[in-house]
């Protein structure tokens, strides 16, 4: 008899340490990079891309040093969509990023055109496979979605498809027990106030309502953009509106770099870096 516990009762032991490790992981803080607009041609107006691949090249490094949970790109992957050599450097560079970190994309106008249309779209999806995705990590859901179709005056149908698909993709977390809700796009809703006229840099008036009610009703924590190759931040009830600016070109007074976020089980919080001034190590206060 004394034998035979033996097995068991490590068994058990084995068994507790898994649960507790799994345990720790699961409400230990993390980390995951966004970056935004790499925008290759941009700063030769097409004419090359070098400044953009070496920004790349530098951005992907600190990425494989740094070893984040997941990388989110939000758009504007190149200046010129119908450009293939821009296209396949981007890719290039992307493939160089650690195969255990995953890496997810959302288009931007520059991918798929002010007015996406089914020729557009298709060559996106063949490019890059896909405009929208949703996945879970360590207790909180993640969410990237197309908002070129929300800023359209002409994608009308599939505008209604994407909000379908994102009102079931919220709806059936309702019941789980789910930490954050954080979503990504290109075009940011607003940059500074809720009621600020449309421009080329934010989403009309009336959509931006409609969206903006169901995600806080969905209760969404943040929603991350790019567009604007500018940082900003804004607020919207209990949502945290970032925008972050450009891997490529920068319009602002922040140099070229990405925005890495700190997930905790209570908060998410993020800070900006130019690639020339990221730090050596992610420690969580």
């Amino acid at each position: 008899m004394k034998k035979s516990a033996l097995p068991i009762l490590l068994f058990i032991v084995f068994f507790s340490a898994c649960i507790i490790a799994q345990e720790n992981t699961l409400h230990s803080p993390y980390f995951f990079i966004q970056i935004s607009d790499p925008q290759f041609g941009m700063f030769e107006n097409n004419k090359s891309f070098e400044q953009e691949a070496l920004l790349y090249e530098k951005a992907v490094s600190h990425i494989n040093k740094l070893h984040p949970d997941f990388v989110v790109i939000t758009g504007d992957f190149v200046h010129d969509r119908n450009n293939i050599a821009q296209i396949e450097e981007f890719k290039r560079i992307t493939s160089t990023i650690n195969r255990e970190i995953p890496v997810y994309l959302v288009p931007g106008n520059h991918d798929i055109g002010n007015e996406p249309d089914e020729q557009s779209m298709s060559e996106y999806i063949q490019h890059y496979g896909y405009d929208r995705f949703s996945f879970t990590h360590r207790g909180s859901l993640f969410v990237g979605f197309n908002s070129g179709f929300i800023k359209s005056s002409n994608s009308h149908k599939p505008e209604r498809d994407q909000f379908e698909w994102l009102k079931k993709t919220l709806d059936k977390n309702n019941d789980k027990e789910i930490k954050h809700i954080v979503l990504f796009c290109h075009y940011p809703f607003f940059i500074h106030t809720v009621d600020e006229p449309e421009t080329y840099s934010n989403i009309g008036i009336q959509k931006r309502k409609k969206y903006l009610s169901f995600f806080e009703s969905a209760q969404v924590n943040a929603i991350f953009s790019g567009h604007l190759h500018k940082n900003a931040q804004a607020q919207f009830g209990q949502i945290q509106l970032i925008t972050t600016s450009a891997l490529g070109k920068p319009l602002g007074n922040d140099p070229s770099g990405f925005r890495i976020v700190k997930v905790f089980d209570d908060r998410i919080e993020s800070n900006y870096y130019g690639v020339d001034h990221m730090p050596d190590a992610i420690t969580f206060d």
